[in-house]
């Protein structure tokens, strides 16, 4: 239970010393939803699919589950298009100085 300790005590620090945190507080995700969706989505799609034998094996899994979500996978927050498709039309816009219409 050491880190639960250390965890506690420094937040009782930074109160004391009126230290603004930049981390997510317990129980408070949406301090950055942006990456508590990110975080739900590997765990759900990615860590919870995947029974890793070793350290090796996890790495080349997350890897390829890395470039799947980066360049196949439609995103809901790029109209529904894959980042690298999205990618290509954000660079054709900029190309011709006009801004990325929905």
């Amino acid at each position: 239970n050491g880190p639960e300790f250390v965890s506690k005590a420094l937040l009782k620090w930074a109160a004391r010393e009126s230290l603004d945190l930049a981390l997510i507080e317990p129980g408070k995700p949406w301090q950055n939803g942006l990456n508590e969706s990110f975080n739900g989505k590997f765990r759900d799609e990615c860590l919870s699919m995947e029974w890793f034998r070793c350290r090796a094996e996890a790495r080349v899994v997350i890897e390829e589950w890395r470039r799947h979500y980066n360049s196949v996978r439609p995103h809901s927050s790029l109209n529904n298009m894959t980042p690298e498709h999205f990618c290509r039309q954000y660079g054709k816009n900029m190309n011709r100085g006009e801004t990325l219409k929905n």
